[in-house]
């Protein structure tokens, strides 16, 4: 048997809706995981599910005896104890709830260490010298632990309501939104997202604080009326969820992301994991999720809150199709409208065309987002006019919005900043960059895609990238994020990319793909000395008009800086994508 980890989640998880010590063990030989990403229904892991004490190997099982005996010896409670299993092949892991960090700590070693050295759990044992006075050693340490408690919020606690945003793709801008929302409406807001800790829209402590860390920011505030919590996968997975419940969830979307991590390798675990939020939902709270994503829309079995859908296909698929023949609540796309529809009764939010951050319709996944964001301000009491008002009102600017779809002109050149650190992201912003290249009467711009992200993704996911942009760009280049090598060489990162890339097997898979060694000095070059190179091999004009979208991680604020030294500005997604794109004009009029 060798440990994997101990760790203490101290708040909701996917084991739990309250804190647990994780214990995980491997048992057998050294194996890594091998399987599909969606795997058929013989082969699914639920994370949470209960194993049988039938299935236990025997060392899952001693260790098992051995908490339960430990923790009822030192006051910490008998009942509560689980094991399960995880995809790793021969991982298991054992969770027991606590209320005393450094004593639910070393109960944890204490059993460990004892099933290690062959000592029996049980009572009527009996032991070697050795192996008592070893079990002495560990009760000494057991009772010298410290006992402090969980940091996580109760309920009792917590004085403002909460809605909590999780997905893949899409949660931060879903946050922004339903912020938006409130604060337009004269709502003191407080938000967490990736990008920091902000109060009415205004910063005030910049980075990730998509943790309990940032929830306990929120929450822990008396200036503040609403909070809207973008809640990630790494906070969930590594410390559990920071409060008991929320009073609304939004739930966008689960797409490969993140996967091999912390023994999380498919996408039904993802979306186990990340609905934690929807399962901690007040029974009188709502659930917002994507109808269109299955992953998402079966977890509406789930929850023990109220359950509204939002999609964006024509005919929506037949999870809400139920949904509204019971009469219940969705958030839809109807000829461009955004509608709600609750009871059976229709109601008009806002078309399309009003909304700044769907580029007209061309950000689809920004249509999806302003969905979801209506049916969570909704769930928390705002009124359709709020919701119309803010979606409106909402652009996606560097200030606003940073790093999300921010668009810029720079002479006869259109520049897209963007996230855009996965397949689906890719995906998503070259429909926008596509959808802008369309011009009008068949001239299409070329488009040039710089790509890169951390490491921390898996092999298929890296090359999945460097495809999509071969299949989709006219020429590719790829940008290192040195910061971000997360256990990776630059030159891993890069060689998983270009293999992509070369599978494409388009025109851009098979020219010259440079490497730039950052995002600043990726986006110069693009901008300047490539576009002359491009122009000598390809007999194109060097000022001749191109789209540059650019996957921005860690040089943002450069990035920006850059391009107002280069003289580009925002683009007005008014007027100037109407004049850039003529055949929206007839899809404003509409």
């Amino acid at each position: 048997m060798r440990v994997i980890e101990i760790r203490l989640l101290e708040g909701p998880n996917v084991y739990r809706l309250e804190p647990v010590a994780k214990v995980e063990v491997a048992i057998g030989r050294r194996r890594t995981w091998y399987g599909q990403r969606n795997p058929a229904r013989h082969a699914l892991v639920r994370l949470g599910q209960a194993v049988p004490a039938r299935d236990w190997p025997d060392d899952v099982a001693a260790l098992a005896a051995w908490l339960k005996r430990l923790r009822a010896d030192h006051g910490s409670g008998r009942a509560g104890l689980v094991v399960h299993r995880s995809s790793d092949p021969g991982h298991w892991i054992v969770t027991f709830p606590w209320s005393a960090a450094g004593r639910a700590q070393v109960i944890a070693e204490a059993a460990v260490g004892l099933v290690e050295r062959n000592v029996s759990p049980a009572r009527t044992a009996r032991l070697t010298g050795g192996q008592a006075r070893l079990l002495a050693r560990w009760a000494a340490r057991i009772g010298a632990a410290d006992t402090t408690a969980p940091t996580w919020i109760r309920d009792a606690d917590r004085r403002i309501p909460v809605v909590s945003i999780s997905g893949t793709n899409g949660k931060s801008t879903t946050t922004r939104l339903i912020s938006h929302i409130f604060v337009v409406a004269g709502r003191h807001t407080g938000t967490t997202t990736s990008d920091g800790v902000l109060v009415d829209e205004r910063m005030v402590d910049p980075g990730d604080w998509t943790g309990p860390g940032g929830a306990a920011q929120i929450l822990g505030r008396s200036d503040v009326e609403v909070a809207v919590l973008e809640t990630a996968r790494g906070g969930i997975v590594l410390k559990g969820v920071g409060y008991e419940s929320n009073d609304v969830s939004v739930l966008t979307n689960v797409t490969s992301d993140h996967l091999d991590l912390q023994g999380i390798h498919t996408l039904p675990e993802l979306a186990e994991v990340k609905a934690t939020i929807c399962r901690i939902t007040k029974p009188e709270g709502w659930v917002i999720l994507n109808g269109d994503d299955p992953f998402v829309a079966a977890m509406a079995r789930r929850v023990r809150a109220r359950v509204a859908f939002f999609s964006i296909a024509s005919r929506p698929p037949m999870v809400v199709a139920r949904q509204l023949a019971d009469g219940g609540r969705a958030y839809l796309l109807r000829r461009d409208i955004l509608v709600e529809v609750d009871g059976g009764r229709t109601t008009e939010i806002a078309s399309v065309a009003e909304l700044p951050i769907t580029i007209a319709g061309l950000a689809r996944h920004n249509v999806a987002n302003a969905l979801a964001a209506a049916g969570g301000a909704r769930a928390l009491g705002a009124t359709i006019e709020q919701v119309r008002r803010g979606l409106i009102d909402f652009r996606p600017s560097s200030e606003r919005s940073p790093g999300r779809l921010n668009i810029y002109r720079l002479g006869n050149r259109i520049v897209i900043i963007d996230f855009a650190h996965n397949e689906a992201g890719t995906s998503a912003i070259l429909d926008v960059a596509e959808g802008i290249a369309g011009g009008a009467a068949g001239r299409a711009t070329p488009i040039t895609v710089i790509i890169g992200t951390a490491g921390d993704r898996p092999d298929d996911s890296l090359r999945g990238i460097g495809r999509i942009a071969a299949e989709r760009a006219q020429r590719v280049a790829i940008k290192e994020t040195r910061n971000y090598l997360r256990g990776r060489t630059r030159e891993s990162i890069v060689g998983e990319l270009l293999a992509g890339v070369r599978s494409a097997g388009t025109p851009a898979a098979q020219a010259p793909v440079p490497v730039y060694e950052s995002e600043t000095a990726a986006l110069h070059a693009e901008l300047n000395g490539a576009a002359a190179s491009e122009a000598a091999r390809t007999g194109a004009r060097p000022d001749a008009p191109r789209i540059v979208v650019l996957m921005c991680h860690e040089e943002r604020e450069a990035v920006f800086a850059l391009l107002a030294e280069l003289g580009a500005r925002p683009l007005d997604l008014g007027s100037e994508l109407t004049e850039l794109i003529p055949r929206l004009q007839d899809r404003r009029r509409r």
